[in-house]
């Protein structure tokens, strides 16, 4: 069974940094995305950001985020980082990791609170 499992969250006061990261169990063949989402209270879930997976392919970053936050991968550890620098009251949110391999699979979510 394939599991998402974020970790990483906390509070931090504005201008700090944070590293999430997401390791995945069991993982699937045919993987076409990885990506990072986040839900703000009363907000609808939003991509922060997806890792190119093929050589030479480009990671894709929100606008919102774009200069301050990091997406990688580590393949040989199955795992996906968010390094999140530059924190702003605007990014607190629940952080979702997504994965996509003909289904879709979500982690539980980890909170990120940045206090101004």
């Amino acid at each position: 069974q394939v599991q998402l499992v974020e970790s990483g969250g906390g509070l931090v006061q504005a201008g700090g940094s944070l590293r999430l990261s997401c390791a995945v169990s069991n993982s699937p063949r045919g993987i076409t995305v990885m990506a990072w989402y986040r839900q703000a209270p009363g907000k609808q879930r939003e991509v922060v950001a997806t890792v190119g997976l093929d050589a030479g392919s480009t990671n894709y970053y929100a606008d919102s985020v774009k200069g301050r936050f990091t997406i990688s991968r580590d393949k040989a550890k199955n795992t996906m980082y968010l390094q999140m620098d530059s924190l702003k009251p605007e990014d607190t949110a629940i952080y979702y990791c997504h994965l996509r391999a003909f289904l879709d699979y979500w982690g539980q979510g980890t909170q990120v609170t940045v206090s101004s």
